[in-house]
């Protein structure tokens, strides 16, 4: 019986792309660089913010030197206003406000700093989620699976009763190291290729398949 389902945030509950872009953007523009568009930064998000940052700097051919001061530039100006240019998917209020009807608890992990996905979960899911976690200096990020175990301590479940829902590699190989099902979302800033050969189990290409799937399994 499936009792939990752990999210990730970004491209998954929020398209929070056109927020990062822009913050991006305005570090880039800071330091004199050149900007970057949204298909350059689907393919730069997921692993950190220290990750996107050497990713943007690299694709303008940019030295890593001032690396430390223009990641403290893009972490100061995205803490000042999270939820800037971010909106749910289609279908996603009403997927979680289904889960909780049939008893699932709700979780996010994400790799976007603690206080941003806290305070984005707040402002566009309220009480619909149970945990939020997001980057903490004393957890390894995505993919390693600490996250998703200190998850199911906290909410009382087991591995076989837990999904892990999100929408690119490293949410895939996540679920795969803590040995969950593991649903691949297609709505997200990735494609379904690279959600298949990283281990995604299904692949849904909208919210009410994954109350389907969890319906199937509670038989």
């Amino acid at each position: 019986m499936i009792k939990s389902c752990i999210f990730d945030l970004d491209g998954t509950l929020l398209n929070t792309l056109p927020t990062i872009r822009h913050y991006v953007n305005l570090t880039l523009s800071e330091f004199g660089l050149g900007s970057v568009s949204e298909k350059d930064v689907k393919r730069m998000v997921g692993n950190g913010s220290k990750k996107l940052i050497e990713r943007a700097l690299l694709k303008n051919g940019a030295s890593l030197e001032d690396f430390e001061k223009i990641h403290k530039f893009y972490s100061d100006s995205y803490d000042e206003d999270v939820t800037y240019l971010t909106h749910t998917y289609d279908g996603i209020p009403e997927l979680l406000a289904e889960l909780k009807t049939m008893g699932i608890k709700i979780a996010v992990l994400s790799n976007k700093p603690d206080f941003a996905a806290k305070e984005a979960v707040k402002t566009f899911l309220g009480d619909l989620v149970d945990v939020t976690y997001g980057a903490r200096d004393d957890v390894p990020l995505k993919p390693s699976p600490d996250g998703v175990f200190q998850i199911m301590e906290e909410l009382g479940v087991k591995e076989e009763e837990s999904f892990f829902i999100g929408d690119s590699s490293v949410d895939m190989k996540t679920g795969k190291n803590s040995g969950l099902f593991t649903i691949g979302v297609e709505w997200g800033f990735r494609d379904e290729d690279e959600l298949i050969q990283n281990g995604a189990d299904k692949i849904v290409s909208s919210p009410e398949m994954i109350c389907d799937i969890i319906n199937s399994r509670q038989k």
